[in-house]
């Protein structure tokens, strides 16, 4: 009873502290000169960004045209929609918005973080480029910085503008986040 006890205490104690530090991370912007701008991807209504995917990839523009990263990968499946996939909206946005097509990779099949991330380590690799700067929301980006390291690159954290509340609301998606990767590393594909 006592080690079932000091069990269930020990992964409490490591829940907080990884939502501790999931919550630190939605802070700190890490931008710095990488090969490729990853943006995780949301929400699309037929073929335009959702308000959090328009967010990221203004940010990832932003990016860009400070010339941190010669590339920009956008991510995403269709999420339900038969006719059009998040990657493709970013990849759509991007181009109306000056990025060369050439620029531009796009992974349309993952359904979900540990999906997308699986696959842009595939297409890197592939490609020969390893250093990153990931663009996500904030609560999500330390989660997808680890989970990014795992598949050997090296990578850089730069969430997306907006701001970083300290409400309940926030405080539960980091919670949320932070058992999503415990969950993660020990071996649980959510």
């Amino acid at each position: 009873m006592i080690a079932l006890l000091l069990a269930v205490a020990g992964g409490a104690g490591a829940l907080v502290t990884t939502t501790l530090e999931v919550h630190r991370h939605a802070r700190v912007d890490e931008a710095r000169p990488a090969e490729v701008v990853v943006v995780y991807g949301a929400a699309n209504y037929a073929g335009r960004p959702s308000p959090v995917l328009k967010a990221r990839l203004d940010h990832a523009l932003e990016l860009y045209r400070r010339k941190l990263a010669p590339r920009i990968l956008t991510t995403g499946g269709s999420g339900g929609d038969p006719h059009f996939t998040e990657g493709e909206t970013g990849r759509d946005y991007l181009i109306r918005n000056g990025v060369p097509p050439e620029a531009v990779i796009v992974e349309t099949e993952a359904r979900s973080t540990a999906e997308s991330t699986a696959a842009i380590g595939e297409i890197l690799r592939r490609m020969g480029l390893n250093e990153v700067i990931v663009v996500t929301d904030g609560y999500h980006v330390y989660r997808a910085k680890r989970m990014l390291e795992a598949q050997g690159l090296r990578v850089w954290a730069s969430p997306r503008a907006g701001p970083v509340r300290d409400d309940a609301r926030f405080w539960l998606q980091c919670l949320r986040q932070a058992a999503a990767l415990r969950l993660w590393w020990a071996g649980v594909v959510i």
